[in-house]
């Protein structure tokens, strides 16, 4: 009966953080379309697809602003691609600089669950430097050297899966004039399928994940600075009030839904949830995870442990928008887009609502 009740607890937090991560994705998407369509887009002559530039850039990264701006360029709307990586840019600072500020907040108001003080941060956290008692191994060797190297075999692995992407990419383009899928999308769904082929084959055993996350996160670094350096900035001057009112009005309505749904839906640590989420739907997932750990270090608030299954149903979503955000702005199916994800978004948490998640006093 106590593994019952256990079980349906954890089976609540799954369900809340799922309700309150999709939701705010959703909504994301949703405020950018609108905000673009039926605000900006009536005092600028815009590209319709100019609000999606915020959302793509920030709960995306810079990876999904890659993959929106390149479906763009096909079709020569080559500002999409410099104003999306300006958004991923803003949010990656905004981040860093006011999610500390959140975190500073957070520890005089007595928020937190595992910080009395900002100032008491451990000395790698302020620096970015680990000391030598610290420091952990970036993975391990699965394979002999005389045949292969292992960072090699690993790397070849992420090789052949960003290759299998492009190559479907462009096959389905080649087939289907006017309808692109953006690179990222066709890489997951192979990524998918080499994951099956290699569990089946026992393959997975040879794989190192901890060598494969640090290639991932040295591609990301490299995307990063990549997308910084294509910014153009005569477009960016073209566009600045415009930019500057989407990004800015994107940060507040993200930092609102933060701090007000984050208490509504997450019964523990919802301090900590909340700093995880600001990083991840601002800049990256890997940003989200830097500020958790400064407000969590020993990860006591299983809020990866959550979002780690509660991703599992996130992800097909987050691959659809990036796949059929450009296909529907290209053909003038936009605000239909941004209306549906709005009213997706809403029924994320009136699902939740009806499920009992919603916490009615704190």
């Amino acid at each position: 009966l106590t593994s019952q009740k256990a079980a349906k607890g954890d089976g609540a937090n799954i369900g809340s953080m799922w309700a309150y991560s999709q939701a705010g994705m959703l909504l994301q998407w949703a405020f950018g379309g609108l905000l673009g369509l039926l605000v900006l887009n009536q005092i600028w002559p815009l590209n319709p697809a100019f609000g999606i530039t915020m959302p793509s850039g920030y709960c995306g990264g810079h990876g999904t602003a890659a993959a929106i701006g390149q479906a763009f360029s096909q079709f020569g709307y080559d500002e999409i691609l410099t104003l999306a990586m300006t958004a991923a840019t803003f949010g990656i600072v905004a981040a860093v600089i006011i999610g500390l500020v959140i975190i500073k907040w957070g520890t005089k108001k007595g928020h937190t669950s595992f910080l009395a003080n900002y100032d008491d941060l451990p000395h790698e956290l302020q620096t970015g430097l680990l000391p030598g008692n610290k420091r952990e191994s970036m993975g391990e060797s699965s394979c002999s050297s005389i045949s292969i190297d292992p960072l090699t075999f690993n790397l070849i692995i992420v090789a052949v899966i960003a290759l299998g992407g492009y190559c479907i990419s462009k096959a389905v383009s080649h087939f289907m004039p006017g309808f692109e899928l953006p690179v990222f999308s066709c890489a997951f769904v192979v990524g998918i399928f080499i994951k099956k082929i290699f569990d089946r084959t026992k393959t997975s055993d040879y794989v190192c994940p901890q060598t494969i996350g640090h290639i991932s996160g040295a591609f990301t670094d490299f995307l990063v600075a990549f997308g910084i350096a294509s910014i153009k900035i005569s477009v960016v001057v073209e566009y600045i009030a415009p930019l500057l009112i989407l990004l800015v009005s994107g940060l507040i309505v993200t930092l609102i839904y933060v701090l007000v749904m984050s208490r509504k839906l997450m019964k523990d640590c919802w301090f900590e949830k909340a700093i995880f989420t600001w990083g991840w739907f601002t800049g990256t997932m890997a940003m989200g995870i830097a500020l958790l750990r400064v407000v969590d270090p020993k990860m006591k608030s299983c809020c990866l442990d959550s979002y780690a299954l509660a991703y599992l149903f996130i992800a097909p979503v987050e691959i659809s928008l990036i796949t059929f955000a450009p296909v529907a702005f290209l053909n003038g199916y936009g605000l239909m887009f941004a209306g549906t994800c709005l009213v997706a978004g809403l029924a994320v948490l009136a699902t939740a609502y009806i499920k009992g998640w919603f916490i009615k006093k704190r």
